[in-house]
């Protein structure tokens, strides 16, 4: 692994610091809980919140506030499925319990590397990377890269970018689309993964890493590293892996 990291990242991977995407929490009325018999069970929202406010799979949350039949089943539950309106989690987590009660659900956060950049936004930029990830960006940005390139607020979940679990050392992009609408016309020297918090500049504490982007031998592989104005740019492939020493 050569990509720099941040000492802001450095300090939240030694801390596990409590980072905005991190602190998920939703309170409703229109929760439901649903025994899935041999199925998965679930949870439902009539109103379809649960992506708006920031749940995916592979979350682990707790469960407050059900008072009839799903009663101090509160968790934590493994996030197997996901959607506007359903949470899915294992077969025996839950029992029916109709809406009407006031449920919140709380996303727990292991500090991991994939919690600590859930929600995140990759920037592309031109020109040589920087000496440290802790150094201003320098270059022209190119693109940012969010979710189905989607909007992007910072400290907000819409359109932030995912991993996805990890296996033998190495973590990958999930199966959402990623990719942005180019802002200028140039060649991806470098990229800038960002935390949800989206900070830039100089700084110790923004929590980021960077890499260089390359068609044959970069951090990030890319089939063509130029990035045209206008255009869509889409990230097909991006892992990390942890060196074993």
């Amino acid at each position: 692994m050569s990509i720099k990291l941040s000492t802001g990242l450095r300090q939240a991977l030694l801390k596990k610091a409590v980072t905005r995407s991190a602190v998920v929490t939703m309170t409703a009325t229109t929760i439901a809980a649903v025994d899935g018999s041999t199925g998965n069970d679930s949870l439902t929202d009539s109103d379809d919140g649960f992506l708006t406010a920031g749940f995916s799979v592979g979350d682990s949350i707790l469960v407050i506030g059900f008072a009839g039949g799903a009663a101090g089943m509160i968790g934590p539950f493994e996030i197997l499925a996901a959607g506007d309106g359903t949470l899915e989690v294992a077969t025996g987590s839950l029992a029916d319990d109709a809406a009407t009660e006031s449920v919140t659900i709380v996303r727990l956060c292991s500090g991991s590397w994939r919690d600590i950049f859930k929600d995140g936004v990759l920037d592309l930029y031109s020109g040589a990377i920087p000496a440290t990830a802790d150094t201003a960006e320098s270059g022209v940005k190119l693109a940012s890269i969010t979710l189905a390139s989607g909007a992007f607020t910072a400290n907000q979940p819409a359109n932030g970018l995912e991993f996805g679990a990890p296996s033998a050392g190495v973590i990958a992009k999930d199966s959402g689309v990623w990719s942005g609408v180019g802002l200028a016309t140039g060649e991806a020297g470098y990229f800038v993964f960002y935390d949800n918090a989206y900070t830039t500049g100089g700084s110790t504490t923004s929590v980021r890493f960077m890499g260089t982007c390359s068609e044959t031998s970069g951090d990030l592989i890319m089939s063509d590293c130029t990035v045209t104005e206008g255009a869509t740019k889409t990230i097909s492939a991006f892992t990390i892996t942890l060196p074993a020493y």
